[in-house]
């Protein structure tokens, strides 16, 4: 016997109305799966997940749709809607993708990322932000976010290249001690075989990517998307035009930030200037 289709529930948000229509149109095209899947050339596996909602709708699928089912921009309207969503399994969706990522480009204007972060530095962020949480909530966000970081030592780890802004340097967290275990990561990690990291002084001045951070991940087969993120939210954009100017204003930060030798030697003068 065949599973029983996963209910679905088009009225949580744009991206589950999508999955649903879709599933409404192939069903009553009397498609399968398998048989939409080589009409759109997306995998059977992947679009039983865009239905379900489990996934984020890729770009160029909505117009495939469209043409398969002849819904006159149906699903390009739905998408338009979708794209601007925030789900709470985007950041699932972000860590898989840190995952099958060959190249790594972060900017960071407050706050060293979470990849190169010390357990120290994660934790005062993480009693920051989660004041009322408990001690064993706290532990196992720590635990997470040390978890995600086996990536950079993986056989083959990706290229890891980070830009940070000069005040990631100056604004400590968690006390001298752990800002000085902090900085002295950073230190390592300015030039590696894997990594890079440069800093971004304050002389620079302004830019286009003040004010958040940005993550640019290329995997294996070339694909290339952005995850923006602020305090509070963070949003995954795989719009190739919108990928490409993010990666000219990161190639134009990278170009103008300080030479790897210089950046350590700022991150050494910064670990000097904390109390003792």
């Amino acid at each position: 016997m065949a599973p029983r289709a996963r209910e679905l529930t088009p009225d949580r948000s744009a991206r589950h109305l999508f999955g649903s229509e879709m599933r409404r149109l192939r069903e009553q095209a009397g498609m399968s799966l398998e048989s939409l899947a080589g009409v759109v050339r997306y995998a059977k596996s992947s679009l039983a997940r865009y239905e379900t909602a489990d996934a984020m709708i890729p770009p160029d699928l909505a117009e495939r749709l469209d043409a398969a089912f002849g819904t006159d921009g149906l699903f390009v309207k739905l998408y338009g809607l979708a794209r601007n969503e925030f789900h709470p399994d985007q950041f699932r969706r972000l860590m898989e993708l840190e995952r099958r990522a060959r190249l790594i480009h972060e900017y960071s204007g407050q706050l060293v990322p979470g990849l190169v972060q010390t357990e120290g530095y994660a934790r005062a962020l993480f009693q920051l932000h989660y004041p009322r949480a408990t001690e064993d909530e706290i532990n196992e966000l720590v635990a997470a976010r040390m978890s995600r970081q086996s990536l950079l030592t993986a056989d083959p780890a990706p290229d890891f290249w980070a830009v940070l802004d000069e005040a990631v340097l100056r604004r400590p967290f968690g006390g001298p001690a752990v800002m000085r275990e902090q900085l002295a990561r950073l230190r390592d990690l300015t030039l590696t075989p894997t990594t890079v990291v440069q800093i971004l002084p304050f002389a620079h001045g302004g830019h286009a990517m003040v004010g958040g951070s940005v993550k640019l991940m290329t995997l294996g087969n070339g694909e290339r998307m952005v995850w923006e993120e602020n305090s509070v939210t963070g949003t995954l954009i795989e719009e190739k035009d919108v990928v490409t100017a993010r990666q000219r204003a990161y190639d134009l930060l990278r170009a103008s930030a300080l030479s790897p030798k210089e950046s350590a030697a700022m991150i050494q003068s910064a670990m000097e200037a904390l109390p003792t």
